[in-house]
């Protein structure tokens, strides 16, 4: 609530020169800002200074700051308490033009600013500033006058969501002085005072964040969240004045390295960087163009890499502007020493040159290497360590909503142009496209675009164009969905064609313990998806052959909508040896990894580990592997299901891996003759008549038949003729075996 106050003269010289408000100790308490309003919609901030001399419910001003203000002696003013934002509202530089109080008889002298520049933080630290505001100070036993130019404030609020950057310098009317702030004295046209000092005419201080920034037409999308994390560790600190990093004896960061799958955006990113920053323009260079044939040119090579950057340093200190260095493809020059075969130890050279430029006895603090690799694992472990490539950002597959901004960034040009169709949805599109990269998504916009062209193409005897068409083409959503089918795969994308070859008979519900199967499913998806404390989730599906594992397997996976599914079956690795097939597992499991959420079924177990009852004989290499795998929880923020199955649980629980399952399913074979007909009856064929005979004839019999079996002899007896079919049918599976008339139960 506002409150009435009379405007009246300062009560003395030396209260002028504070430039603040004074006020009676009982009437602002605690208060150290005020807003005056002299007139409606004109408002004024001062800070103000409590002394006992002046009366209550009176506040003391300056000549100069009531002709400023217009306020007239004795006037009522509105006035209440005004809060400074520090985070917001800070000071970088202040920016003003001084000169002599009275001007008369002066001599023209010469004042060092930066000392000036320190007296007045000193006397005037956390008072309120505004634009235009008038001033006078003392500095060496002499009046001066001043008047507020420009405020630039340093926004220190975090990065949210949307990518608004902290630490953003910009201008503003009101600004808070703080001890760290640059402050900066012009001299008037045609006065006698002049100024010398680092900060004559120009801010020691240069924000680093260039403020005309956007993700968007940099284009780079769905990496808010990575790069709100390289902004915390790699740039926070250089948007500081360099004052405060030298209280907190602080080294801003020289290194970061961006790793993850190729097409994610890493080169992208790394090279917008430089766009982004107020920078010198960035060196960039490949891996393998560092490496030269002659001894020591290689070395030679990274030294020049640096020579820019230490020359500046030498001259211009720590107001030596930013050099920022991009390794693609680092690994090649970064190999861990001693890795590569060869006498000439090379690489192993240009490793350590790297290393002592990175952080050597005559360390640089204008540098920023960003080094990029698929390989992460191969890179020395002594880069990085901190100090050299200390911020680490894996650069993932883009989620949804990231996938959605980079739609919207590649079809940007069309949407201006019209060319996009009205039933093009983006949200559905990005939600289609689980598990691409950046890269793939640019392929998708590209291969319906292809798409949409050869719709005007004629290729007969001759190629032939419907220029007609041309002018009204656009991409349709059949376009996109073309694409999708037929053109683009995602590299790190699910085997669902390879599940639905196991689900092409469909899931046949012939009882309960199917349903009991496919119930136990549902709660491990949803267990996998909503469990903030499991990041590893295994199931096991036992029972014996023929009885559906794989397929209830694949409509589990399916069913749960993961992005990531991959099928590890042994149908796929025929031939292959045991590191051969090592190798090949690890790398499903290591894809799956870098999706957010994956599911991977490993079928056949004993099969995979080449298990035969004579001898025993199995590949322990590979049984090493998949103990370690299935106990191995995926990286922070990951979350992996893995689906087992077996037809011999008993060897797994030899080979000590039955355990690493939590969740375990029995999938019974079909053992009542209700079963089977319910079977028969589902999948059509036989007729009411043909249905009873069967049941008649199995009538106190004990069955033993798995689903696929049984499918597949059904299959068989369609082939007879109407009025055969029963026969043929229950002869078949008694040469099988799978009837036991005497009610014992069948193997």
């Amino acid at each position: 609530m506002s409150r009435i106050f009379k405007a009246v003269k300062c009560p003395s010289e030396d209260l002028s020169v504070t430039n603040a408000a004074i006020v009676n100790e009982d009437d602002f308490k605690d208060v150290s800002h005020i807003i005056v309003t002299p007139t409606p919609h004109t408002d004024f901030i001062f800070t103000v200074l409590a002394h006992s001399s002046m009366p209550s419910g009176k506040i003391g001003f300056t000549a100069s700051h009531r002709k400023w203000a217009g306020l007239m002696l004795s006037a009522d003013l509105h006035v209440k308490p005004y809060r400074m934002n520090t985070k917001t509202q800070s000071i970088g530089v202040l920016q003003m033009e001084a000169d002599f109080f009275a001007k008369k008889g002066q001599q023209a002298i010469t004042v060092d600013s930066d000392k000036m520049a320190a007296e007045f933080s000193m006397q005037f630290g956390g008072r309120a500033f505004s634009v235009d505001e008038p001033l006078v100070f003392k500095y060496d036993k002499k009046l001066y006058s001043a008047r507020v130019k420009d405020i630039e404030v340093i926004d220190y609020s975090h990065v949210d969501a949307k990518g608004t950057l902290a630490g953003k310098p910009k201008m503003a009317q009101l600004g808070l002085l703080t001890p760290n702030s640059t402050i900066i004295f012009e001299k008037v046209e045609g006065s006698m005072l002049n100024f010398s000092g680092k900060a004559k005419g120009k801010s020691s201080h240069q924000s680093i964040i260039n403020p005309d920034w956007d993700f968007t037409k940099l284009g780079i999308g769905g990496l808010d969240e990575e790069f709100s994390g390289i902004f915390r560790r790699a740039f926070a600190s250089r948007v500081f004045p360099p004052d405060i990093i030298e209280q907190l004896g602080m080294k801003h960061v020289r290194g970061i390295l961006l790793f993850g799958p190729p097409g994610t955006g890493k080169t992208l990113m790394a090279r917008q960087i430089g766009k982004m920053l107020n920078a010198r323009e960035p060196q960039i260079v490949n891996g393998p163009q560092i490496l030269d044939k002659y001894v020591g040119e290689s070395e030679a090579n990274i030294r020049k890499l640096f020579a820019a950057a230490e020359e500046e340093e030498k001259r211009c200190g720590s107001a030596s502007g930013l050099h920022i260095i991009i390794f693609d493809e680092i690994d090649a020059i970064c190999k861990a020493r001693g890795s590569v075969a060869g006498n000439t130890a090379v690489h192993d050279t240009v490793v350590n040159q790297l290393l002592t430029k990175l952080d050597g006895v005559e360390q640089l603090n204008n540098i920023l290497v960003i080094g990029m690799t698929n390989r992460k694992d191969m890179i020395d472990e002594a880069l990085t360590r901190p100090g050299r490539l200390e911020v680490q950002m894996e650069i993932g597959l883009p989620d949804e909503h990231g996938r959605g901004q980079i739609l919207n960034i590649h079809t940007e040009t069309m949407r201006t142009n019209e060319k996009l169709a009205d039933d093009v949805d983006l949200g559905e599109l990005a939600a289609l496209t689980k598990n691409f990269s950046g890269a793939e998504i640019e392929g998708l916009v590209r291969a319906a675009q292809s798409t949409a062209m050869n719709r005007l193409i004629k290729a007969t005897s001759k190629v032939e164009v419907d220029t007609d068409a041309v002018a009204k083409l656009k991409i349709t959503r059949s376009d996109f969905l073309h694409a999708l089918q037929h053109d683009i795969k995602p590299a790190f994308g699910s085997s669902k064609e390879e599940l639905d070859i196991f689900l092409a008979q469909g899931i046949l519900s012939w009882g309960e313990p199917v349903n009991r199967v496919l119930t136990d499913g549902d709660l491990v998806i949803s267990q996998i998806k909503t469990s903030d404390q499991a990041s590893l989730i295994t199931m096991l599906l036992e029972g014996a052959p023929g009885t559906g594992k794989t397929a209830l397997a694949s409509k589990i996976a399916k069913s749960s909508d993961i992005p990531f599914m991959k099928l590890c079956t042994p149908e796929n690795m025929i031939g292959y040896t045991e590191t051969a097939k090592c190798q090949v597992i690890k790398k499903i499991f290591d894809d799956a990894y870098k999706s957010p959420m994956s599911c991977i079924i490993i079928d056949d177990i004993e099969r995979l580990l080449d298990y035969v009852p004579v001898g025993p004989r199995f590949s322990n290499l590979v049984l090493q592997a998949l103990l370690v795998l299935l106990k191995k929880n995926p990286p922070p923020g990951h979350k992996l299901l893995i689906i087992g199955t077996t037809s011999r649980k008993d060897v797994l629980q030899d080979f000590e891996m039955f355990p690493l399952f939590k969740t375990v399913a029995h999938v019974s074979a079909i053992s009542t003759a209700q079963q089977l007909i319910m079977v028969l009856d589902s999948t059509g064929g036989f007729s009411d008549a043909e249905l009873q005979s069967i049941a008649k004839k199995l009538t106190g019999a004990r069955l033993f038949i798995g689903i696929k079996t049984l499918l597949s002899v059904i299959d068989l007896a369609k082939q007879m003729q109407a009025g055969e079919r029963a026969d043929k049918f229950v002869n078949l599976i008694e040469d099988l075996g799978a009837i036991d008339y005497t009610g014992n139960v069948c193997l």
